[in-house]
């Protein structure tokens, strides 16, 4: 028999996760990757497995069975435990973040498309048939890898902090916004709204004014784009963002916040920083989740932008 993960038991949406698919979206095919890329690293590398190696991306309490060998699981980065051929473990629903991330020795071994193993729930595919998992569902899995490296996780939850602001870096749409748009939009704190999913976060909190009617020219997205609705509300593009869009965009939120981002949980609270490019490039280049810095063995690599 194969080895393979079971799911047994499901509390909330649970799909397969990498560290992305970048280079594609000349296809119409959005980067993906993890939620928050600092727990799928710090989970992989507690198990042994490459930093971007597909692992499991929960919302709720999950329940595993091993089947085919002994397996090391590790979630978040925490220190790995043995799960014995044809014994269950019960993950619990994360607390201090949104999401929290399942990583299993030798990883997820399912279908790579276009590049990457995640799920891309809004285009089906990626992923275990393209959707988020099912009671029944058996997600094989490859062999095990190099020993594991404990993760530095006082490194990780600092760089999550969730009473830190988001950096940002203004623009590129400066013409559709007042200065008092953006000074509001720097002196107000908005909170995670309950609608967020993978394809943005919503924010909810006073509205952004600006001068754009919805006739602006479509631009190529990106993750971390801070678009502005037609009622002024933010929304932040996530992993699984749409590969163009029409409003304007009044900021971006830096690389090495992304995840600082997706870990907070709906009414969590959200503040912006302007800060400069060089700033936003000194951060990426110090961040805990940086490919060079999770291992030093070669690797699919993390999304970048």
């Amino acid at each position: 028999m194969s080895a393979c993960i079971e799911i047994v038991g499901l509390g909330a949406p649970a799909t397969v996760q990498d560290g992305g698919r970048p280079g594609v979206m000349h296809h119409g095919v959005p980067p993906g990757g993890a939620w928050v890329p600092e727990l799928l690293i710090a989970a992989n590398r507690a198990v042994g497995n490459a930093p971007g190696a597909a692992a499991l991306e929960a919302f709720g309490r999950l329940e595993l069975r091993a089947r085919g060998r002994d397996v090391r699981v590790s979630v978040d980065g925490e220190a790995p435990s043995l799960l014995a051929d044809g014994a269950t473990l019960t993950v619990p629903a994360p607390t201090g973040h949104a999401v929290r991330y399942v990583a299993v020795d030798g990883a997820l071994a399912v279908p790579e498309v276009l590049g990457g193993q995640g799920t891309l729930w809004v285009a089906r595919l990626g992923g275990w048939e393209g959707r988020p998992l099912r009671t029944g569902d058996r997600l094989p899995l490859g062999p095990p890898g190099t020993a594991p490296s404990p993760a530095d996780l006082s490194r990780l939850t600092e760089a999550l902090d969730p009473a830190a602001p988001l950096r940002v870096l203004l623009g590129p749409d400066a013409s559709s916004f007042s200065d008092a748009a953006v000074a509001l939009l720097l002196g107000s704190t908005f909170t995670v709204s309950p609608s967020s999913d993978r394809v943005g976060q919503r924010l909810d909190g006073p509205p952004v004014p600006h001068g754009d009617e919805g006739g602006g020219t479509c631009r190529p997205m990106v993750r971390g784009a801070i678009q502005v609705t037609l009622s002024g509300t933010p929304i932040v593009m996530g992993p699984d963002h749409p590969t163009t869009g029409g409003y304007p965009l009044i900021a971006a939120v830096i690389r090495a916040d992304w995840g600082r981002l997706g870990a907070r949980r709906p009414g969590a609270p959200v503040r912006f920083q302007a800060v400069t490019l060089e700033v936003a490039r000194d951060a990426w280049r110090n961040h805990p989740a940086r490919p060079d810095r999770a291992t030093s063995a070669p690797s699919r690599p993390i999304l970048e932008a």
